[in-house]
């Protein structure tokens, strides 16, 4: 087709070429040995709803029993992690990846069981995008590539520390607060992820031993991806087939090799079992989107990817958050992912609280130049002589973890000595999850109605007690998972 191959992953069967725009991409789809063609670009972005709650700061430096913070952490006790942190807070044999925007492994709270010896970063800064607009901001090494200790978004630091935050005197515990993190980055500071660095991310969490990867976000452009839609084009379909087949070779891949996969289920407050209209596609470049209709053939990648556990979010009530994606083929589990408006008003308190970045807090303006939070969604926890900082956020990129951190109880438990430490097929950690989870069932009415700021929005529960739309096998719990027998 006129381009050169400039590399190649025989593991997932893909080629990396250069070649000359549009009309290259649909001379390479026209041939009958390629199954899709994706441009190497911005696919994809964190799946989070950052909370703004004005109001009074908060400064702790105490809050009762176990840690801190633990008073904050309704999550925590939801799934009883509180009661298991000290029975079961897992061993530092299990690697837990974290593939997202970078963890920053100089918190306090999360230093300790952060691995930096097998963090990766598979991204490069770019600070402008292909439009000239800003990106990713100005690049703070000479080769635009972040330590692997950074995060300069906050949403990865976030989801490791939901995971993995340690019983050390400071801040939050994780639902497993004994294993360790390793960042395996493939977002950009932006948020956004390209696709090369998504696959990379799942092939080297596979080859280096990593037992259960926490994928917090979705592929774009396309929050839904249809192979062949009527509303796109040539190279519109073939990107879309590329997504699709792409990542789903990575997670065989990883899986082949040990690797549980956990994936947020999204924050569209969809039925993705019957998905009818998709106004957010493509979301890149800014500007494009385009309404088009779409059935359940079409996928939202990873959630509904083979071989991901995919995790819808509850608020504090311990009901399906406004929020959160749902669907009786597509919810695999529930956990705590918060939900400002779950009670009366709205609240920054019914989010989840987990260790954010001080630099990306200060350069929000989140902090005052003495390092008090400036709002009620950031709360800081001072020890002898030094800091802490923490926020909350909301979304099914914040459930995720909760159920990542409860397999990494399971493996921790059940995994047996082998390369790197221990080992558990991803077959055998989602029994586990599943039979360790508290059954929930749909409300009566099933139609349930959210008040939603003065209006009323009605999400349809499908399923029985044991597996249904909202909660799927049911709702994650560290407790039982200290304590169910093999």
């Amino acid at each position: 087709a006129g381009g050169t191959a400039v590399g190649a992953d025989t593991r997932l069967g893909y080629v990396l070429a250069r070649g000359g725009g549009d009309a290259f991409a649909d001379a390479l789809g026209s041939a009958p040995s390629v199954v899709g063609v994706s441009t190497d670009r911005r696919i994809g972005f964190a799946a989070a709803t950052r909370t703004a709650q004005p109001g009074r700061s908060a400064i702790v430096s105490g809050e009762g029993a176990g840690e801190p913070l633990a008073g904050r952490q309704w999550d925590m006790r939801m799934i009883g992690a509180d009661r298991a942190n000290r029975k079961a807070p897992g061993t530092r044999k299990v690697l837990v990846g974290v593939i997202d925007t970078g963890i920053d492994g100089k918190h306090p709270d999360i230093a300790p069981n952060f691995n930096r010896e097998l963090s990766r970063n598979f991204v490069t800064d770019r600070p402008k995008d292909e439009d000239g607009d800003t990106l990713d901001g100005p690049c703070e090494t000479s080769d635009c590539k972040d330590p692997v200790d950074q995060d300069d978004d906050g949403h990865g630091t976030h989801v490791a520390g939901t995971i993995a935050s340690p019983l050390n005197g400071v801040g939050i515990a994780g639902v497993a607060p004994g294993v360790q993190v390793v960042n395996i980055r493939a977002g950009q500071d932006s948020g956004f992820f390209f696709l090369k660095p998504s696959l990379d991310a799942l092939t080297y969490a596979a080859d280096i031993g990593v037992d259960v990867v926490n994928m917090s976000y979705y592929v774009d452009p396309w929050l839904f991806n249809c192979a062949n839609n009527k509303a796109d084009s040539k190279k519109q379909r073939l990107e879309q087939r590329a997504i699709v087949t792409g990542m789903q070779r990575a997670i065989d891949y990883a899986r082949k090799k040990g690797v549980t996969i956990i994936s947020a289920l999204g924050n569209g407050s969809t039925d993705l079992g019957k998905p009818r209209i998709d106004r957010a596609s493509p979301g890149y470049p800014r500007g494009q989107e385009k309404v088009r209709r779409i059935d359940n053939s079409c996928l939202n990648v990873p959630a509904e990817s083979k071989g991901v556990i995919s995790v819808a979010a509850l608020g504090p009530s311990g009901r399906k958050a406004v929020y959160s994606d749902y669907g009786v083929e597509q919810t695999d589990l529930s956990a705590p992912g918060g939900d400002v408006l779950d009670g009366k008003g709205s609240s920054a308190t019914r989010s989840i609280l987990a260790p954010a970045p001080e630099a990306v807090l200060r350069r929000t303006g989140k902090l005052d130049k003495s390092g008090r939070p400036k709002s009620a969604d950031v709360v800081r926890d001072c020890k002898n002589g030094g800091c802490s900082y923490y926020q909350y956020l909301d979304g099914t990129s914040m459930a995720a973890p909760h159920a990542t951190g409860v397999a990494a109880i399971l493996i921790s438990r059940f995994g047996k000595p082998g390369k790197g430490g221990l080992n558990l097929a991803p077959g055998a950690v989602e029994r586990l999850l599943y039979r360790s989870a508290r059954h929930k069932a749909c409300p009566d009415p099933r139609a349930y109605a959210y008040k939603v700021y003065g209006d009323i929005e009605k999400h349809v529960c499908e399923g029985g007690r044991s597996k249904n739309g909202f909660y799927g096998h049911g709702v994650v719990d560290a407790w039982k998972a200290a304590n169910v027998k093999e």
